[in-house]
């Protein structure tokens, strides 16, 4: 699944025209957050079925956000977060396999932490776009 799918699953507020590629992203860590958040209610209550589906679509997500990383432009910080989106691609697949409801915060805590630094550089990139 290309970034462009993930999105179109994440957000039905706004529509693809109205977002820009740093936008995209933004939604893109929301939705997968949104997701594992749901799962682990899901998780709690026992709803395996549901659990498994959210699960799936936040997987699916990170598969998106990894699609949009620019290696000739990010170098070295796209080659990481590659790493680390399979990390969290293995890491919710064995969350939904074991029902470990750690490893969804695990993956939860390390999504908020590139989401702050994305959501960091939006008046910087805005700023860019407009300059352009």
């Amino acid at each position: 699944m290309n970034g462009l799918q993930a999105y179109q699953r994440v957000s039905t507020q706004t529509s693809i025209t109205d977002a820009d590629p740093h936008k995209l992203i933004q939604l893109l860590y929301n939705g997968a957050l949104e997701r594992i958040n749901m799962a682990k209610a899901r998780m709690q209550a026992g709803d395996i079925e549901g659990k498994s589906r959210l699960i799936g679509k936040a997987i699916e997500i990170v598969g998106g956000l990894k699609s949009f990383l620019d290696f000739e432009r990010g170098g070295e910080l796209a080659e990481r977060l590659e790493g680390l989106y399979d990390y969290m691609e293995r890491t919710l697949f064995e969350a939904n396999a074991r029902n470990d409801v750690a490893k969804l915060d695990e993956v939860a805590s390390l999504l908020r932490q590139i989401k702050e630094g994305w959501d960091g550089i939006r008046e910087e990139v805005v700023q860019h776009q407009q300059a352009v």
